[in-house]
């Protein structure tokens, strides 16, 4: 499975996407060709505590398309298509003048206790993590963190979804920035009030007991929480 982030950042930090323009944003991108799903995350609407917060508040809006292989992939970003006007705003005033980036990556998924969330669930939340890089030897990164650090994300409690993300090669017309991050990881969990439950459990000893043993790298890391919304192709 391959997975498209798109990320809008606000440099002042005082922008924030409407709802409309959310809801403009989740029709768009639910008709792009052979996209299977699209997640559509959005800034918390009242902090939480986590370990990081310090790294702030994030992008003001983000994707995460999916689809079920590169080429369909590159093909939704061709110079005239929906996320090229996406990338520049237009016809989208919210959007416009945002520091926009893009990377394609492989999706690697990992297993839960408990993947579906309770009935009722309305503000399920990802915690949104990325390495910049680079890594001394980027093989021996993958097969520590791969090997080692799912197990872990593993026993938080109520974690939803384990996704890790690794680098590819792609090609594309869109007018957003390339960004080639070494790494970036999705947790999720039922509301920022479970994120942060489970963000505050003792799990988190074991996960930087575990960061201590990463193979050297650079850039450190990022982590967002952020409100998410799924858009899955076949109920458009």
């Amino acid at each position: 499975m391959i997975s498209l982030f798109m990320t809008f950042s606000d440099s002042t930090g005082q922008r924030r996407v409407r709802p409309d323009e959310v809801d403009a944003a989740a029709d768009l991108v639910g008709s792009i060709p052979d996209m299977t799903e699209a997640l559509l995350f959005t800034p918390l609407e009242q902090s939480v505590d986590h370990p990081y917060k310090a790294d702030g508040s994030g992008p003001v809006f983000a994707l995460q398309l999916r689809f079920p292989d590169l080429f369909a992939c590159e093909a939704a970003m061709d110079g005239g298509s929906i996320l090229a006007c996406l990338a520049i705003g237009a016809g989208h005033a919210g959007l416009t003048g945002l520091d926009v980036t893009h990377q394609v990556m492989l999706t690697r998924a990992f297993p839960v206790d408990v993947a579906d969330h309770p009935a009722g669930t309305t503000t399920p939340c990802s915690y949104l993590v990325h390495y910049p890089g680079p890594a001394e030897d980027m093989n021996a990164w993958n097969l520590h963190y791969l090997e080692h650090h799912p197990s872990i994300m593993r026993t938080f409690p109520d974690v939803r979804q384990i996704e890790i993300y690794t680098r590819i090669d792609w090609i594309d017309r869109l007018p957003s920035q390339r960004v080639e991050h070494m790494q970036r990881n999705k947790l999720v969990f039922d509301s920022p009030q479970a994120l942060a439950h489970a963000l505050g459990s003792d799990v988190i000893k074991h996960m930087r007991a575990d960061f201590v043993k990463f193979p050297p790298f650079a850039g450190g890391n990022k982590h967002f929480p952020m409100l998410t919304r799924v858009i899955l192709k076949d109920r458009m």
